[in-house]
């Protein structure tokens, strides 16, 4: 009985569940929302109806008859294609619409975007598994905060992002391996593929690339001289930027024709709001944001208000390791607010509304940071857990204070994430007694994650 208990909780069951509970919780949301196949109704938003679709369709069209991608006679009196297609359609994934019936486009790109947000839950629960070398079931939740996180409440509709969302924990791991075991395959690759699906967001990556590769050499402990990890990193990342270079470099020349090629760098130093309302954001129901306010979409589940205090309480996690991590969180907060950090980080130009669109990147440094306190909660004393549920719930009191009066945020939203924090706190404590082995108590937190992300996805 225990042995089949074990398999369970450590077994490819965990990345089953990865994949299919997103499948699941977006298939309930399209049949409340009547979208196709149980209604009428189409996920259309925004640019999605305006530009995707029809870009989606002249690419059906192209790959059915053989047509260049390089140039396109049907919009306006004909324009250069490669752009288009590097920067919206350049995903090997999109190919498949040329499968299916050209009417069902839409439908196909409605079914793209759950499979996508399936495959970053998966993606995040790999990373988790591989990274600590355990394939706990529990790893399954990270990756469906990480897949329904705010930043997909928010920009889903963006398909040609959702590539790089999945590919962020590969290269991660990729990374990882290179520091440490010396292995270049998957970080090259996963790079590379990166940098070809889009370029833009891949810029991003890029930057949190160099960030992490800097916490790795800070916290690498080998016996090896770090010069030589940076000359392979090196190496293997411009091997990468060249395996999209037949995409790259034609995209770079058409860019610098473009308007967007010029960059008028920011002469002052401006912020856009305080560091504790950016945290406002990482509530369960905040309403996502889409406007010029420059608001981040980083709600990844409300569990991170006690795990990321018991991250920076553990002792098990080498110091250099976690200050260098919080380092990383806090280049990003102060990226998220303050106006030059904010240019940068967009590729040299200010984001025309959809603002912090790095923010799926801070999100997977959190929920790592997560897992990783959850990883020793054995090793954690009830003064650690205590504290934690202190600093959260003082936060929480906090913001209910500053913001909730003046209708910026609904007070409702703080007490709903009160209620799920505490209910978090009481799993906690339980899995330090039990370890997950009485099977109610690993179905309640399921239950629990579920119902939480549900009634986010559902309120955006």
């Amino acid at each position: 009985m225990n042995s089949s208990k074990k398999s369970i909780l450590n077994s490819n069951f965990t990345y089953l569940a990865a994949f299919v509970l997103p499948v699941i919780i977006m298939m309930a949301l399209y049949y409340t929302r009547g979208i196709f196949p149980w209604g009428n109704e189409c996920y259309l938003r925004s640019d999605m109806y305006h530009q995707y679709a029809p870009f989606f369709s002249e690419l059906w069209h192209k790959i059915r008859n053989g047509e260049s991608l390089t140039y396109s006679w049907d919009i306006g009196m004909g324009t250069n294609f490669t752009s288009l297609f590097a920067y919206y359609l350049a995903s090997p994934s999109n190919w498949f619409v040329a499968l299916f019936p050209q009417k069902y486009t839409i439908e196909i790109m409605n079914a793209f975007i759950i499979l996508k947000i399936a495959g970053s839950s998966l993606s995040l629960t790999y990373y988790l598994t591989k990274h600590n070398n355990n394939k706990h079931v529990i790893a399954a939740i990270f990756g469906m905060f990480y897949g329904m996180s705010g930043f997909i409440a928010a920009y889903s509709w963006n398909i040609m992002w959702l590539d790089c969302v999945i590919l962020v924990p590969l290269i991660m791991l990729g990374l990882e391996r290179l520091v440490n075991e010396n292995k270049c395959l998957l970080y090259c690759i996963s790079l590379g593929l990166c940098i070809f699906t889009n370029y833009y967001i891949a810029i991003m990556v890029c930057m949190a690339v160099v960030l992490y590769f800097i916490v790795l050499m800070v916290s690498y402990n080998g016996t090896r001289h770090p010069r030589i990890y940076l000359i392979h990193w090196c190496v293997y990342s411009l091997l990468a930027g060249g395996l999209s270079a037949c995409l790259l470099l034609p995209e770079l020349y058409t860019f610098s024709l473009s308007a967007s090629s010029d960059v008028s760098f920011p002469k002052t130093l401006s912020v856009y709001f305080s560091m504790l309302e950016m945290l406002t954001r990482q509530l369960i129901n905040i309403p996502v944001h889409l406007g010029l306010d420059h608001y981040p979409n980083i709600y990844c589940g409300v569990f991170i208000f006690l795990l990321i205090p018991l991250y920076a309480m553990n002792k098990k996690i080498q110091p250099r390791e976690r200050i260098g991590k919080f380092c990383i969180l806090l280049v990003f907060l102060l990226a998220f607010n303050i106006n030059i950090f904010n240019f940068i980080w967009h590729g040299f130009h200010y984001p025309n509304s959809l603002p912090c669109r790095q923010s799926f990147i801070y999100v997977f440094f959190v929920l790592t940071m997560a897992f990783e306190a959850f990883y020793y909660l054995k090793e954690t004393t009830d003064k650690q857990l205590a504290a934690a549920v202190w600093i959260a719930v003082g936060l929480l009191f906090v913001i209910e204070q500053m913001f909730t009066t003046d209708s910026t945020y609904d007070a409702k939203s703080v007490y709903i994430s009160g209620a799920f924090i505490l209910a978090y706190a009481l799993l906690i404590q339980l899995h330090r007694r039990t370890s997950f082995k009485i099977p109610v108590i690993l179905f309640a937190a399921f239950a629990v994650s579920i119902i939480e992300c549900t009634m986010n996805m559902e309120s955006t």
